[in-house]
């Protein structure tokens, strides 16, 4: 693995663990990290001995939001804007639409305080779990701005339209408690067990699974939130089931199970992803 600056990395039980680690700052989020956190993630897509990834900060705080240290210009980037480029992107939605994409289960396991881009960063993730000392804020009207990192799409979709503009019209601060009411969070455990149970989540998710039918099945489920009609996802869902039924994958499945015994599927997302994939990006599908 790469050695980073503003984020740390470990591999456990075929999980890759991403700390947020500038603990002097609260892991507050740069462009560096959001690089950092990207070239992770491209690494791990290419290692078939990762079979998920799991956020979580390093020391007390899990990401207290941007770094302010550029005082009232931190949001204006302006001056950095090549003019000529009819495009401009934050950094943080960079990170979701790169975590949006990704072929492996993402586990938030949130250790602190999650405000601004470190709360609308968990949003992408599959599922999120926190300690009781978890805090989260969608504090962005408190900052004269706007929820970036595409989270006026991924949060209404998650705790539904009403409980998503309480949130962001407010900008309070709720505990994990809260969050949990709210279903921004599934879990709360003590702190000591944060990453012991999040591992037992990711095993749990793959210890059975064939690793292609899990990247198919997260890409599907994610992409048809958006969807205009279901006759989306029957089309990609029947390729899928015809691709799959043809490859060792669906014999691999059905023979463990009718010989009782785990299953030990050959496929690898790094070379056997079906042709269709990523269908996203066809401009037509028949």
């Amino acid at each position: 693995m790469n050695t980073y600056k503003e984020i740390k990395t470990e591999i456990k039980e075929k999980s890759l663990i991403i700390y947020l680690s500038r603990q002097e700052k609260m892991n507050t989020f740069t462009k560096n990290m959001q690089e950092e956190i990207v070239n992770a993630l491209d690494a791990a897509e290419e290692n078939d001995e990762i079979r998920s990834i799991i956020f979580t900060g390093d020391g007390k705080a899990f990401c207290a939001g941007a770094d302010l240290s550029s005082g009232g210009d931190t949001f204006d980037s302006s001056k950095a804007v090549d003019k000529s480029v009819n495009a401009i992107r934050d950094s943080g939605g960079l990170l979701t639409l790169r975590l949006f994409k990704s072929t492996k289960p993402l586990i938030g396991a949130i250790n602190g305080v999650a405000v601004g881009i470190g709360a609308t960063m968990l949003l992408p993730m599959d599922v999120r779990i926190c300690s009781n000392m978890a805090r989260f804020g969608f504090v962005f009207t408190k900052r004269g701005i706007v929820p970036e990192a595409a989270s006026s799409w991924f949060l209404p979709r998650l705790i539904g339209i009403e409980n998503a503009l309480k949130l962001c019209y407010s900008g309070k601060v709720i505990s994990a408690e809260e969050a949990k009411d709210y279903k921004l969070v599934s879990e709360i455990v003590s702190g000591d067990n944060l990453i012991d149970r999040a591992l037992e989540i990711a095993k749990e998710f793959t210890a059975e699974s064939s690793q292609i039918s899990i990247a198919l099945t997260r890409q599907l489920l994610w992409r048809m939130l958006g969807a205009d009609d279901p006759m989306e996802a029957h089309k990609i869902d029947s390729r899928a089931v015809f691709e799959l039924g043809k490859s060792g994958e669906a014999m691999e499945g059905v023979m463990s199970f009718l010989e009782k015994r785990p299953p030990e599927f050959p496929g690898k997302i790094s070379k056997d992803m079906p042709s269709f994939y990523p269908w996203w990006i066809e401009k037509e599908f028949e």
